[in-house]
């Protein structure tokens, strides 16, 4: 058995994930040609058939799908053993993408980037505001460096320093509903009132259902100061960061509608990286500083 190359792996898994040699080639910036001869010539150098071009899509066979798992390792150490290489080359980032998520406290983290990011001249701070599930997929997708947000820590490919819990309380304006606020209220009865919710900016994850009251009518709004004033204006109802609300609580402009039959919320704001991918030097010190700065964070944010 020869010898096979890393650009006939690419190929072959280019092809298994696309669907076919055309849209494998597009993906890799190859001619279609070249992708089917690469493919070819691994099949003949393993002596193994690893797909299946009998139907409309080319599939991997029960073979291809087992080489493919083993490669596909191979495939992620070499794209990370590159991507450490340009680091290194590089010295220092010259960018580092850094997303905040619709539950973190802007004010307090802004400053304190602000301040890290001062004593980095060479590194500019790429910076985005995702909702949702946004934060996540951005780095899941390799568009992110560092995302602050809530995260799934059971995923071993995230390494998560925690910063405080992040209450959100459901509420309305004082004089929204036309009956009694208490515990007993149900979501049948406020099904009937707009319910004012994030737009997930997210673009490929699976939707989730973030305690959205069926068959209601949904206000979507970009991000949480702007649901704030919604409901505070009497357009709709909906959870909102304790953070953002404490004053509007106190003076009676909002009300808790949260019970037994509409709960509150509690989500962990988390610093999050991936662990299967190299850090540069300022992503690294960047990563040091907030764990070192973790609680100090956590009482800036007061939460």
């Amino acid at each position: 058995m020869s010898d096979f190359t890393l650009h006939e792996l690419q190929c072959f898994d280019a092809v298994v994930s696309t669907g076919g040699f055309q849209s494998a080639a597009a993906v890799l910036h190859r001619t279609h040609p070249a992708v089917f001869a690469a493919v070819a010539k691994l099949e003949r150098q393993l002596g193994l058939r690893l797909l299946d071009r009998s139907g409309y899509r080319v599939q991997a066979t029960d073979a291809g799908r087992s080489f493919l798992l083993r490669a596909q390792t191979l495939l992620r150490e070499m794209e990370g053993l590159q991507a450490h290489a340009s680091q290194l080359a590089m010295g220092e980032e010259s960018v580092l993408r850094v997303v905040i998520g619709d539950v973190c406290p802007r004010p307090p983290i802004l400053a304190w980037l602000s301040r890290f990011f001062a004593r980095c001249p060479v590194t500019r701070l790429d910076l985005h505001f995702e909702a949702i599930d946004g934060p996540q997929e951005r780095l899941f997708d390799n568009d992110a460096d560092l995302i602050l947000h809530h995260a799934d820590r059971s995923d071993p490919r995230l390494e998560c320093i925690a910063l405080g819990e992040i209450p959100f309380i459901l509420v309305v304006a004082a004089g929204f509903l036309p009956f009694p606020v208490s515990r007993d209220i149900t979501p049948a009865r406020m099904r009937g009132f707009t319910q004012c919710v994030i737009r997930n900016t997210a673009q490929h994850s699976v939707a989730r259902n973030y305690f959205i009251i069926e068959g209601a009518h949904q206000c979507t709004v970009a991000d949480q100061p702007m649901k704030k004033e919604l409901i505070l204006h009497g357009m709709g109802w909906g959870h909102l960061p304790r953070f953002l609300i404490d004053e509007e609580l106190r003076d009676g402009r909002l009300l808790s509608i949260a019970g037994d039959y509409l709960p509150g919320n509690v989500v962990e704001l988390v610093a999050a990286r991936r662990r299967d991918r190299p850090h540069g030097p300022v992503a690294r010190r960047l990563w040091d500083a907030i764990h070192a700065h973790s609680a100090s964070l956590r009482q800036d944010m007061a939460i």
